[in-house]
């Protein structure tokens, strides 16, 4: 079943967002698809997140990150599969199957570092806004002194 949210009200008010509805309905659709593996997406501090994966099981050389245009796209790669051949399972519970994770990145955000410590891969992102985007005061002047200014140069 798929849900189709009507994102009009929203971006009446809006300009220049259009890529925003895009990234919302791939996210959903893509959500609604995709379970394996589980991951948390954390709010360090104002600028500072943390992407944290499941990926009990794999190796630090089972896995691939990689950042392109504004997605960052985690790739596991199972064991050798011939080693599977030489186990009888009694019962395997455990899932040990290739996976893609992608995540859709804001602009300015960077990956600042991974990690992997017991089966949880850890990915550091930043966001560093560029000095144009920051917020700034614009200093009012005053008409009539704005006016004598003018006559005196």
């Amino acid at each position: 079943m798929t849900t189709h949210f009507d994102l009009t009200p929203l971006l009446r008010s809006a300009v220049g967002f259009d890529r925003m509805t895009e990234l919302l309905e791939n996210s959903l659709a893509r959500e609604n698809s995709q379970s394996y593996p589980p991951y948390n997406i954390i709010k360090l501090e104002d600028n500072e997140y943390r992407i944290s994966i499941a990926v009990a099981g794999f190796a630090e050389e089972d896995l691939e990150i990689t950042v392109q245009d504004n997605s960052l796209i985690v790739r596991g790669n199972s064991a050798d599969s011939n080693e599977e051949d030489e186990i009888e399972y009694l019962h395997k519970g455990i899932a040990s199957r290739s996976f893609e994770r992608r995540f859709q990145i804001a602009d300015y955000i960077k990956i600042t570092s991974a990690s992997i410590k017991n089966g949880m891969l850890s990915i550091e992102l930043y966001r560093e806004i560029p000095e144009r985007m920051k917020p700034r005061n614009i200093d009012i002047i005053n008409g009539d002194n704005l006016i004598e200014q003018k006559k005196t140069k």
